[in-house]
C-alpha cells in the first residue's frame, strides 16, 4: 500500500505544519498543468500521506495532489482523544490556509470521509467537489462491537489478535460475493497492522477512543457542490445502503457501487477507483462504466437530530 509509483508530476514537497500546538506532517505533489483543483486525499486512520502513492500514476497528471497525517495519525503528533472530529477538520483547513490553497476537491474514504464532511460542513467555501468512498454517517455495528476488543487485545499487547480482528472487520466474508485481490490484500493488511510501532499502537487506541467518545456525524448543512459518494458492492462494514444513507444527507449527490471490492475499494481496484475519481473532478462522464453498477441520483433529506453513533 505504500510502494512508490512514478507519476507525471513537477515536484513532490513536503511540509511540517502545527495547529494549535500539534504538529502535522502534508505531502503536495504538484502539478504545474492541472485540469482541475488540487485534490485533497483524507484516507483511513491505518493509512498515512504514503498511502496513495499507487493511485498518483493516474490522479497526478490531473492536479496537484495533497496528502496528510493529520494530528493523532501517521508520523504526526498524538492528538489526545479530547479533540475530536471538529478539531481535526479545523486543521484540514489550516493546512490549506498555510499551504495556499484557496479551494480543493475533496476525496475522503472511510475514516477520512468522517473528517472531510466535517470540515465540508464547517468550511464550504473550501469545497469544489465532494467523493466519499466506504462511507456512513453512523459508526457501523460491526466497528461499535469489535472496539473493545481490539482496544484491549492493543493495550495488552496482542497484536496478533488485533490484527487478526482487524482483518475481519475490514475485509467481507469470502463467501459473499468475488472479491479482486481479496487473499492478496487480507495478507497486506495483516503484516501492515503486525509491523505497527508503539507510538502507531497508542494512536489507534486513542484513535477508537475518539470516534466512540464524540461520534462521527452531526447533521450540518452540506455545501452544494457535485458530489459522488461510492462502496464496495460487498462492503460488509460501510454497506451499500449506508453509503445511500449519506449520499441522501448532500444536495444532489450521486451513488455507485464498485464491482468486485468490498470496503477496501480504493486498494483492490486502485486503477479502477482512481479513474472514478478522476473522471468525476474533472467532469468527465462516470455513467455506463464496466466496472461499476449503474449510477444513481439522490436528493438530501432534511436535516433531523444527530443519528446515534
Amino acid at each position: 500500500m505504500r510502494t512508490a509509483v512514478p507519476a507525471a508530476q513537477d515536484s513532490v514537497e513536503e511540509r511540517r505544519l502545527a495547529f494549535q500546538g500539534f504538529a502535522y506532517t502534508c505531502r503536495i505533489v504538484h502539478q504545474s498543468a492541472p485540469r482541475t483543483a488540487p485534490l485533497l486525499l483524507l484516507g483511513g486512520s491505518s493509512q498515512n500521506r504514503y498511502s496513495w502513492q499507487g493511485h498518483e500514476r493516474w490522479l497526478a497528471p490531473l492536479c496537484t495532489l495533497i496528502t496528510v497525517d493529520l494530528p493523532g495519525y501517521g508520523s504526526s503528533d498524538f492528538l489526545p482523544a479530547r479533540h475530536g472530529i471538529d478539531f481535526l477538520a479545523d486543521a484540514v483547513q489550516h493546512m490549506l490556509t498555510e499551504l495556499g490553497v484557496p479551494e480543493v476537491n475533496l476525496f475522503g474514504g472511510c475514516f477520512g470521509e468522517v473528517v472531510g464532511l466535517r470540515f465540508a460542513q464547517r468550511h464550504p467555501g473550501s469545497v469544489r467537489r465532494i467523493v466519499f468512498a466506504g462511507a456512513a454517517i453512523r459508526l457501523p455495528g460491526l466497528y461499535t462491537d469489535a472496539v473493545p476488543r481490539v482496544s484491549h487485545a492493543l493495550e495488552q499487547g496482542d497484536i496478533e489478535g488485533a490484527a487478526e480482528r482487524l482483518v475481519q472487520l475490514f475485509m467481507s466474508n469470502p463467501g459473499i460475493g468475488k472479491v479482486r485481490r481479496h487473499a492478496a490484500v487480507a495478507r497486506l493488511l495483516r503484516r501492515q497492522f503486525m509491523n505497527q510501532t508503539p507510538d502507531e499502537l497508542r494512536k489507534a487506541v486513542e484513535h477508537n477512543t475518539r470516534l466512540v467518545t464524540h461520534g462521527c456525524y452531526e447533521p450540518l448543512p452540506v455545501p452544494d457542490v457535485p458530489s459522488l459518494v461510492f462502496t464496495g458492492e460487498y462492503d460488509s462494514l460501510c454497506t451499500p445502503e449506508m453509503g445511500r444513507e449519506l449520499a441522501a444527507t448532500m444536495p444532489s449527490a450521486r451513488f455507485t457501487t464498485v464491482k468486485e471490492t468490498d470496503h477496501l475499494v480504493t486498494v483492490e481496484r486502485s486503477q479502477e477507483s482512481a479513474d472514478l475519481i478522476g473522471r468525476f473532478c474533472t467532469d468527465r462522464p462516470i455513467d455506463g462504466l464496466p466496472y461499476c453498477t449503474p449510477v444513481e441520483s439522490s436528493y438530501a433529506v432534511p436535516l433531523t437530530a444527530p443519528r446515534p453513533c
